[in-house]
C-alpha cells in the first residue's frame, strides 16, 4: 500500500494491513516470518514531512547463534517515523546530520510504501544475535554435540587466556 503525499494533503490516512507469510521480502536469510504481520497506524502530512505512527505484530523463526536450534520470536513494536522529501538532501556533497535528525528517513515522490516501512521495522527489531535462551550452552567446539541436549565427553580445554603467549615474550 502506497501512502501518497497527494492523499495526505487532503487528510490523514489510516492504515490497517495484514501481510501473510511470504508476502514481504526482508532481504536477509537470518530469519523468516512465520505468522501474519499486522500493522495499524496513521500517516499525516506535517509541514511537508510525512509522519507515520503505528504498531506492528508478527512472529519470526530464526536459528540460535549458539546451538543452531530453532527459535521463534514474537515481534511487537510501536513506531513513530518521520520522512522528508528526498530533494531536501539531494546534493552531490556529503552532509552531516544533526543528532536530533538521525531518525529521519527520506522518500521520493509519490510517497512511502507501507511494506518497505514494516520490513525495515522488523529488521530493526531483531537482535544482532538470536539465542534460544540466555543459558544456552551451545555446541561443543570439538565434537559438535548440542550441549543443551546431551553431555559432551570431550576433554575440557584449558581455560587459558588467548593472550597468555604474550606474557611469555620478553620485550626487546
Amino acid at each position: 500500500m502506497l501512502i501518497s503525499v497527494e492523499q495526505l494533503e487532503l487528510h490523514p490516512v489510516s492504515i490497517s494491513e495484514t501481510y501473510p507469510t511470504g508476502a514481504l521480502d526482508y532481504h536477509t536469510s537470518e530469519f523468516r516470518q512465520v505468522g501474519d504481520l499486522k500493522v495499524r497506524g496513521v500517516a499525516e502530512l506535517v509541514g511537508g514531512e510525512i509522519r507515520f505512527r503505528g504498531h506492528l505484530e508478527t512472529r519470526v523463526a530464526a536459528t540460535c547463534s549458539r546451538c543452531l536450534g530453532p527459535v521463534e520470536i514474537p515481534v511487537a513494536c510501536d513506531f513513530d517515523l518521520t520522512y522528508r522529501p528526498m530533494e531536501t538532501i539531494a546534493r552531490n556533497e556529503e552532509l552531516e546530520l544533526p543528532a536530533g535528525e538521525l531518525g529521519v528517513g527520506f522518500y521520493e515522490d509519490p510517497g512511502i510504501e507501507v511494506a518497505d516501512v514494516v520490513t525495515e521495522q522488523v529488521n530493526l527489531f531483531m537482535p544482532m544475535q538470536v539465542v534460544c535462551s540466555p543459558d544456552c550452552r551451545g555446541l561443543c567446539p570439538t565434537c559438535g554435540v548440542n550441549r543443551n541436549l546431551e553431555a559432551c565427553h570431550c576433554p575440557e580445554a584449558p581455560h587459558e587466556s588467548p593472550f597468555a603467549s604474550l606474557l611469555e615474550r620478553k620485550p626487546e
